[in-house]
């Protein structure tokens, strides 16, 4: 039977953390900038490989980006290709971002 999964965002750590059954699973790191949340890595506990750690950060994190109005910058290639694979979620994405480029933040309110 599955454990009970909760997706905490813990901003001193400036991570989205999965537990299951009160063991962390997983996290995400991130950046915030005005108006932006850039993913930075996923790391999941070997322990609970293959019961979907992963995808369950990289929807909750992005789900609480939309909730905050904020624009993700996908720099880890999890979180990036969990969008490509759920495109529903790849408004959230800044399109001028790119894992070669990231726009200026701050800089274009003159």
């Amino acid at each position: 039977m599955a454990g009970k999964r909760t997706v905490t965002d813990v901003p001193e750590r400036r991570r989205f953390e999965l537990e299951i059954d009160g063991t962390i699973a997983g996290f995400v790191t991130y950046s915030t900038y005005p108006g932006i949340i850039a993913f930075n890595h996923t790391e999941t506990d070997p322990a609970f490989a293959g019961q979907g750690v992963g995808g369950d950060l990289a929807r909750e994190a992005l789900d609480a980006a939309r909730a905050r109005n904020l624009t993700v910058w996908p720099r880890c290639p999890f979180i990036r290709s969990w969008i490509e694979r759920h495109p529903d979620y790849a408004d959230l994405v800044d399109p001028n971002w790119s894992p070669e480029h990231e726009p200026a933040h701050g800089h274009h309110h003159s």
